[in-house]
């Protein structure tokens, strides 16, 4: 599950003709590109993830725990607040269940709520569904040096009949072209919906990640969503039978 991001590029417009000394430091697409799509992902991992949504009127943060197995299976788990406790959400391909302990009912998502929020973040339940790939389902380009000269701007645009939300997603990544820093979302009118930004580089489990993720909406005044990575096992051993119904409603 991939994790989840008043910009503009208007400034990369007009950019000059790159320098011979600018066009070696560019870094490379196919490599970078490669690195956006795995930056979370593993064959199995299992997280802890404190998450916390600000809204104008108040602050709460939850704790939960995720198990995932390749690109389509996660399952997630609260575990705090007590009065989210044992709420666990499952994703198989691009399917999405609810379990919710208060009523002991396990509720399908269905098509018409896939775009409203997942449990009161600015993530949406279609975020955790989505299966595209940079690699696949978007044309990329190295646009050129970012806005404020540190890092690289680079720009995925979504091949025709791609299913999802983002017409457009900008990237900024940092000076040696591993990380993200920014990243910016736009939607099918080519309106920036959303900015997340990629923050607390660590090493986890032998891997160098963002572990804090703050996600702003752009229509939403006040609100944000930020996710901190706890503790991150990329090599973890998850079996197939975690991601099943039975095992859903069992986690709680």
């Amino acid at each position: 599950m991939r994790a989840l991001m008043a910009f503009t590029c208007a400034a990369c417009i007009g950019l000059a003709a790159p320098t011979i000394t600018e066009a070696q430091e560019r870094p490379n697409l196919t490599q970078l590109t490669e690195i956006l799509d795995d930056l979370y992902s593993s064959e199995a991992s299992i997280a802890r993830i404190e998450m916390t949504v600000t809204t104008p009127r108040r602050t709460r943060t939850m704790r939960m725990r995720v198990w995932t197995r390749g690109e389509d299976r996660a399952l997630i788990l609260i575990e705090s607040p007590s009065r989210e406790r044992g709420t666990a959400t499952l994703r198989r391909d691009r399917n999405l269940w609810n379990y919710l302990p208060r009523i002991s009912r396990t509720i399908r998502v269905p098509p018409s709520m896939m775009l409203s929020s997942w449990m009161g973040s600015d993530l949406t339940n279609d975020d955790l569904t989505q299966s595209t790939s940079y690699r696949n389902d978007f044309d990329g380009q190295v646009v050129g040096r970012a806005e404020n000269g540190r890092g690289w701007l680079i720009r995925y645009d979504a091949h025709e009949g791609t299913v999802g939300l983002w017409r457009r997603i900008e990237y900024v990544v940092n000076e040696a072209g591993t990380l993200p820093v920014l990243a910016r979302y736009y939607d099918r009118r080519m309106r920036l919906a959303r900015v997340m930004r990629f923050e607390d580089v660590r090493e986890m489990d032998g891997r160098r990640i963002p572990t804090r993720l703050v996600l702003e909406p752009r229509d939403r005044e006040g609100h944000r969503t930020e996710m901190r990575y706890v503790e991150m096992d990329f090599d973890a051993n998850v079996s197939e039978s975690t991601f099943s119904l039975t095992q859903l409603e069992r986690r709680r």
